[in-house]
């Protein structure tokens, strides 16, 4: 009997160590659909004029098609259409903001840097919690960092109380 228990135990161990190693959900919760996945398409709309529409052109946008960048831009106060580029009164930000380089694939670099830290700290997670665990070390400390700045003479008029 206790041969049979050991064996599920470490069968049950190793298979708790198998997957990609990405980002889990809390406590393991994949059901149901995602919904980031389902766009709704905008309703038809004709025109007052038919013979105005243009010509049909073969892998071209359809009006009807979601646009979920523009409809952002314009969700957020900009201007649809726009130009994509830079606007004059963001310059000086971007410029401040690039004053050292540039890197041109820093996403994929900051993926792949993430990955290897997270699993350089192992790989056993109970309930999903992996990913905070491997960076707990990093965390701020927020009344620490509070009790510092007032030890230093910075006002802080108030703070939520400590738990």
């Amino acid at each position: 009997m206790r041969r049979i228990i050991l064996t599920a135990t470490m069968v049950l161990t190793l298979a708790s160590c198998s997957g990609d190693g990405g980002l889990r959900p809390p406590l393991g919760r994949t059901d149901g659909p995602d919904e980031f996945l389902v766009l709704p398409t905008r309703p038809l709309d004709i025109p007052q004029n038919l013979a105005a529409l243009p010509a049909p052109t073969p892998g071209g946008a359809n009006l009807t098609d979601p646009n979920p960048k523009g409809d952002a831009v314009v969700a957020l106060g900009g201007q649809p259409g726009g130009a994509g580029g830079i606007p004059v009164s963001e310059a000086g930000l971007v410029n401040t903001a690039s004053r050292y380089g540039v890197a041109p694939g820093i996403r994929g670099t900051v993926v792949a840097e993430d990955a290897q830290f997270r699993r350089s700290r192992g790989r056993f997670s109970l309930f999903g919690r992996g990913y905070y665990r491997a960076y707990d070390s990093q965390r701020l400390d927020n009344y620490a960092a509070l009790q510092r700045y007032r030890n230093a003479g910075v006002q802080v008029p108030s703070a939520p109380p400590d738990n």
